[in-house]
């Protein structure tokens, strides 16, 4: 069994939804930020960067396997399972570009661009003008690698695809980015919402 602690953000969802897409037996550990639960010393001896997701993996050969940070998570996920991830060459390093990507574009920019649009108490013009420009930038990059790819790290699903569309949905349904000049993104994100295991994943929610 996985203990996989996360809550209802982008991030947390990308762990559910790839324990959903790998069949992987696990508990939802619910750590609920806005109460500051990831600041306890029982998260924080579990992920000490107190962020979600993590997960403990209990079934891990030789004993428990604790991992946190989203894109390390996933890529243990896929090689616990063999699935999702190439096992060598250059496919699987075009997927790690892609997971890599999220991890240093899209998560961050359009987090940041998500507090100063919409949670920061004061709308200041210079953060919010600088992280839209790179949210259209990180989009265009996307578009221009589906205008010739079905997903994002080629031809088949894989975990780069997990761990991008989280965030791009955020950026349509949240921030309320104009995807209109992305036709690529739009399609790919359209077509990976329709995975039975992503729209399981995307409607979960503590309590249910």
């Amino acid at each position: 069994m996985i203990d996989a602690y996360v809550w209802t953000t982008p991030n947390g969802f990308k762990l559910l939804a790839a324990l959903e897409e790998l069949a992987l037996p696990y508990q939802p550990r619910w750590i609920d930020i806005s109460k500051g639960q990831q600041n306890t010393s029982e998260y924080l001896a579990i992920n000490p960067n107190n962020k979600i997701p993590a997960i403990v993996d209990h079934d891990a050969e030789g004993g428990s396997v604790t991992v946190f940070e989203s894109g390390a998570v996933l890529i243990y996920l896929a090689d616990k399972t063999g699935k999702l991830l190439p096992a060598r060459g250059a496919a699987r390093y075009t997927t790690l570009e892609w997971v890599l990507f999220n991890a240093a574009n899209t998560g961050p920019m359009f987090g940041q661009l998500g507090f100063f649009s919409k949670f920061a108490p004061e709308k200041i013009a210079l953060p919010i003008e600088r992280f839209t420009k790179e949210a259209h930038r990180i989009l265009g990059v996307l578009d221009r690698q589906l205008a010739s790819h079905a997903h994002i790290a080629g031809a088949e699903f894989s975990i780069a695809d997990i761990m991008n569309v989280t965030w791009v949905r955020a950026g349509r349904d949240f921030i309320g980015i104009d995807y209109e000049p992305y036709p690529h993104v739009r399609r790919w994100l359209e077509t990976v919402e329709r995975r039975p295991a992503i729209a399981k994943a995307l409607a979960m929610k503590p309590g249910a």
